[in-house]
């Protein structure tokens, strides 16, 4: 699902919003999410999971193409953790077989 997939949705859900209601609504969320975790916190949506910042340390790595050894400086990385409901709910069994778009069935 993509950004302008999840305004459409939402707007579809609620009529009583126009799609540029929703549109600043959604960049408010992610902008908020995203300063939160700027400053180093965790932010928790019950059900669903918790965003927080993982610390890599500096490390010698390599070129893939040269094989040559490169520094690799430390850095900052967004990490998602799946809450239990939200884990549930994408390990339900599906009632259907998954379809390919050519029609045949995915094994």
């Amino acid at each position: 699902m993509t950004r302008s997939e999840l305004i459409a949705g939402l707007a579809e859900d609620n009529p009583h919003l126009t799609v540029a209601d929703v549109e600043r609504i959604v960049a408010a969320f992610f902008d908020e999410m995203t300063t939160a975790l700027a400053r180093g916190e965790r932010v928790e949506l019950r059900g669903f999971g918790a965003f927080t910042v993982k610390r890599r340390n500096a490390r010698a790595g390599r070129n893939p193409r040269t094989g040559e050894t490169v520094e690799v400086a430390q850095k900052s990385v967004p990490f998602f953790k799946a809450g239990k409901e939200l884990r549930e709910r994408i390990n339900k069994p599906m009632s259907t077989p998954m379809v390919k778009k050519s029609g045949g069935v995915k094994s």
